[in-house]
């Protein structure tokens, strides 16, 4: 599925520096397999098929032969550059190199690389709430388990009311100016921010959000990949895909 029709360019940041320590030994994470292909082309083939018409991938640049390797069928252009220190930076470093690939976009994603079976219609939500006017857009689930929040004393603690919470997945999605601005904010101010529509409300944009799905888990430790395994197999099986 793809979102509206339309020629403007929507390009999409994939943050792909991520070790993997927690994965235990192997290739860096988005370099991990599932069905002979690496999570970062998963995530980017999910990402093309739901309206991004090109991608900036963040990592190590000592990867780059595996990275080519990794994205020799990739149905859309992409471009790797370094990453940063922290998660904030390497997104800077992937806008800045949005500017330059494609300086006519307006609206940009920021994926992670570790989510590699974001359906499309996640990504062509996320698009067409931009397209709308949005300037930051987000997909979100339902907790579904019980929270109980630590209240001080030793032992303490209190359920909270899980019907207004909700996990926050990627893409994430931005007016591009608005996410520059926001970057070069948290910068200079020396913020710390877990992900860029924390950015965003720190120069008082309104966030927008969308449904996520669970299938657009992210991939942290080895029970995360053989769940991300199991949905492959399950979409393998519906679709006939065979990678």
């Amino acid at each position: 599925m793809t979102s509206s029709a339309s020629p403007e360019p929507v390009v999409a940041v994939v943050v792909a520096a991520g070790s993997g320590v927690r994965l235990g030994a192997g290739a860096p994470k988005a370099l991990r397999e599932i069905g002979g292909r690496a999570l970062v082309a998963h995530a980017v083939n999910a990402l093309a098929a739901g309206g991004v018409t090109r991608v900036v991938v963040v990592s190590r640049l000592e990867l780059a032969d595996d990275f080519d390797r990794a994205l020799a069928d990739a149905t859309i252009p992409w471009t790797l550059v370094g990453g940063g220190a922290e998660r904030q930076d390497s997104v800077a470093n992937g806008l800045a190199e949005v500017a330059r690939v494609e300086p006519g976009a307006r609206h940009v994603l920021v994926h992670d690389a570790a989510r590699p079976f974001v359906p499309a219609t996640v990504v062509a939500a996320v698009v067409d709430a931009l397209r709308a006017g949005a300037p930051a857009v987000i997909p979100v689930t339902p907790v579904v388990d019980t929270i109980r929040a630590l209240s001080g004393g030793p032992g303490a603690s209190a359920v909270v009311d899980r019907s207004v919470l909700r996990a926050v997945q990627t893409p994430q999605g931005f007016d591009l100016a608005t996410l520059v601005r926001a970057h070069q904010h948290v910068r200079s101010e020396g913020l710390a921010v877990t992900d860029d529509a924390m950015a965003c409300e720190a120069i008082g944009a309104a966030v927008t959000l969308v449904e996520g799905s669970r299938d657009a888990l992210k991939v942290t430790d080895p029970f995360d990949l053989e769940i991300a395994e199991a949905v492959w197999q399950r979409r393998r099986h519906l679709t006939g895909e065979t990678r």
